[in-house]
């Protein structure tokens, strides 16, 4: 009887939101109307889940024809409504964890430099477009699982959606459909996407690819047989980017499983090596039309990063405490790079782009919250290493260890890979705290 009162309590509160937002349009009244069903079913953890793989994996990028149907939208505004009934709901039953501390002293402060940043329409609009959005939905997917069971179906969607996006890059680049420098694949270039950058598509199919290899060594046989293939389609298509953090965040994963494994650091050593040259033998990064072998000492891609690297640097002494502003190491190139070639750079380091956009402040907070998601996932590791989610704690420490290795060459520290990962961090070990 009261599952049934609070399922008809959120009819009522839904039909009253869609009476009250029915004269800003249609897409509202759909979305008010969607917003229904996480309360109807009890399903707000896969709508917010939904929200997160078009969001990360930029689906509706990738395949155009679902642009017109507002996806990202229609799911975000749904999933607000899940969170927020499902604190009414469990009002009593949710905890707060140190890492959710450091990540909303993080998070204050980046709302501070951006007040004080150098362009700060370009800052709001990156903070309320994308920023806070990323940290709803981190409290969203750490407080609505309700089950393990919820949790261990993850990795599915995240592989499926890798998957596809891999599929589409190796598509594009036998093709010929989208390259940069002649020989780099993308997706989507033509309308602006995300995925449109070679780096950052390599960023979004490193994700996968830790819980790829987390699977692949464990589990029953099919499954191992099909995350393997699933793991080398994805490693192909970060090959097809030529991105050697990529690259780079793969071989740490491929390590790390194996250190884990084997509890060796010899064999390992020797196989992520071996690998490490083949894969970029097979990348074909010297034959990249920048920092390829044709360049002679230090080469111009390589250069570029440097340049970056020490305008990120004169950013932050010129400006300690707060840096530039949220998204304005961009904006700022040109001004502090001791380099200029005709146009702005991105900073291609995470650490780098947070010390010049946040100030060394905002550096130590960043670092207290990685190295907070490094303790709790390496204490979740220990935890569960007997224990059914074994492979899915394996799958967060190795995408972890790959954002801190691939981080230090791509630039992530305000996009979606490391938030996801904590807030997963939560919500596993809220649901196996008595374990």
């Amino acid at each position: 009887m009261a599952i049934a009162k609070q399922q008809l309590l959120a009819f009522i509160c839904s039909l009253l939101f869609v009476i009250a937002w029915y004269k800003q349009g249609n897409i509202v009244l759909v979305a008010g109307v969607l917003f229904i069903l996480p309360f109807v079913i009890n399903q707000a953890f896969w709508v917010c889940l939904g929200f997160i793989i078009f969001s990360y994996f930029r689906i509706h990028e990738a395949f155009p024809v679902l642009m017109p149907f507002k996806i990202p939208q229609l799911l975000a505004l749904a999933s607000l409504a899940g969170l927020f009934w499902q604190l009414w709901l469990s009002r009593d039953k949710l905890e707060w964890h140190p890492l959710q501390t450091y990540l909303i002293l993080f998070s204050c402060w980046v709302l501070v430099c951006c007040f004080l940043a150098t362009n700060r329409a370009e800052a709001f609009a990156n903070f309320n477009g994308n920023f806070i959005k990323i940290l709803i939905m981190v409290f969203a997917i750490a407080w609505l699982p309700t089950q393990l069971s919820q949790l261990k179906i993850v990795p599915f969607f995240l592989l499926i959606s890798g998957l596809a996006i891999a599929v589409l890059a190796i598509m594009n680049k036998a093709n010929g459909i989208g390259l940069v420098e002649g020989t780099r694949v993308t997706i989507s270039r033509d309308i602006g996407s995300m995925l449109g950058d070679p780096n950052d598509l390599a960023l979004v199919l490193q994700f996968p690819v830790a819980f790829a290899l987390a699977y692949t060594f464990n589990g029953k046989v099919w499954l191992r047989a099909c995350c393997a293939v699933i793991l080398v389609i994805l490693i192909i298509g970060v090959i097809a980017t030529q991105s050697r953090g990529g690259l780079l965040g793969i071989g740490c994963g491929i390590f790390t499983i194996l250190v884990l494994k084997s509890r060796s650091f010899v064999l390992p050593t020797i196989i992520t090596a071996i690998g490490g040259i083949a894969l970029i033998a097979l990348a074909g990064i010297s034959d990249r039309a920048s920092g390829g072998a044709a360049e002679s000492g230090v080469d111009e891609s390589a250069m570029g990063r440097i340049y970056a690297w020490q305008a990120a640097w004169r950013m932050a002494l010129n400006h300690p405490f707060t840096g530039v502003g949220l998204d304005n190491f961009y904006f700022n190139y040109y001004l502090y790079s001791p380099h200029w070639d005709g146009k702005n750079h991105a900073v291609h380091s995470t650490w780098l782009q947070i010390l010049s956009e946040t100030g060394f402040v905002g550096l130590v907070l960043f670092l207290l919250m990685v190295i907070g998601a490094l303790r709790l996932s390496y204490q979740l590791l220990q935890r569960l290493s007997q224990h059914y989610m074994a492979p899915f704690a394996q799958g967060l420490w190795l995408g972890l260890l790959s954002f801190c290795v691939g981080g230090t060459f791509l630039t992530q520290g305000t996009t979606w890979p490391i938030y996801i990962l904590i807030a997963l961090l939560l919500a596993l070990h809220r649901l196996t705290k008595h374990i």
